[in-house]
């Protein structure tokens, strides 16, 4: 099948100086794989590129895994009830993004759904006491925020996504302004090729056999997240499928149909959020939101045929 393609609606800015050559790095971080392609001189050492990623993955899980037992969000996991938590600028931009997308989602995402997924076996392994979340009852201000007592932090539905914007970011910083930044498949990226072609990327099917015509899209000035119940799955006592993606509200997975849902945005670490929540929502009160608020979001739901698949209108938009 011929594939479709989404484009910016802007492109803007002229390709890599003659002469730079495509480069690639690649490795593991948080749970996952990264990889980083970028158009650069052929004399660049990649030592030094490759020292200051590994520095910049190592500063966000020391403030935002809560698989590490002596990283901050771990620390304010089991802190006293009514600690007050002044946060580093990272985790100050995540978890004011987290509380934002939860306050518009009305729960959907919940950055307080730390025990919840703890309980459902997809979060660090130990007894933890059962706690309905509520991103309300941590009083964040945009600086601070407060350890009600026994809530749970988990920003692993965000984290990413702000993690691929500070690979962006570093990139830039280092002189690299045409790149693809990738980890766990949320992407991110700026610039061109040499030949003036921006970054195209196919959006992963959630089955090989889903049947559905493949979609592409020019990462320029862009970024795509997605999230679906087909990538991490366990069953229960009884044989039944369980989700990762759970819903706050409802303190338990999701079940409604809906196998994937991607947002493209400006910013990973926004399109990691938004997907999520989203995807909770399930295929009608999603599309309805995704409408409302102007997200670009592809949604795609099992049905009696397979799969059936949804563009909300700012997605609509990018097809050329």
């Amino acid at each position: 099948m011929q594939a479709r393609v989404l484009v910016p609606l802007q492109i803007a800015g002229t390709p890599p100086p003659w002469g730079q050559t495509l480069q690639t790095l690649a490795g593991d971080t948080m749970g996952t794989t990264w990889s980083v392609a970028f158009i650069a001189p052929p004399e660049l050492r990649h030592e030094p590129l490759r020292a200051a990623i590994a520095a910049l993955f190592a500063e966000i899980i020391a403030q935002m895994s809560p698989w590490e037992p002596d990283s901050l969000i771990s620390r304010i996991n089991r802190a006293e009830a009514d600690s007050r938590w002044a946060l580093p600028p990272g985790f100050t931009a995540v978890m004011d993004a987290a509380c934002r997308i939860a306050a518009a989602s009305d729960g959907a995402f919940d950055p307080s759904s730390g025990a919840l997924v703890r309980h459902w076996g997809f979060g660090p392994p130990g007894e933890v006491q059962p706690t309905r979340p509520d991103w309300r009852a941590l009083g964040w201000d945009g600086d601070t925020l407060t350890q009600p007592g026994g809530l749970q932090l988990d920003l692993s539905a965000i984290a990413k996504g702000h993690a691929v914007d500070r690979l962006s970011e570093l990139l830039h910083a280092l002189g690299l302004p045409h790149h693809l930044a990738e980890i766990g498949g949320e992407l991110r990226g700026a610039g061109f090729k040499p030949e003036g072609q921006p970054w195209w990327v196919d959006l992963e099917p959630p089955a090989a056999d889903a049947n559905l015509q493949p979609l592409r899209i020019a990462l320029h000035g862009l970024a795509i997240a997605s999230s679906g119940d087909y990538r991490r799955v366990r069953f229960d006592a009884q044989g039944r499928r369980l989700s990762h993606t759970l819903d706050p509200r409802r303190g338990e997975p999701i079940a409604h149909g809906l196998a994937s849902v991607s947002v493209v945005h400006e910013s990973a670490m926004w399109a990691d959020g938004w997907s999520t929540a989203l995807m909770v929502m399930g295929l009608a009160d999603g599309l309805r939101f995704a409408t409302e608020l102007g997200l670009a979001a592809r949604f795609v739901q099992r049905d009696a045929q397979g799969f059936s698949e949804h563009f909300s209108p700012a997605l609509q938009d990018l097809l050329a």
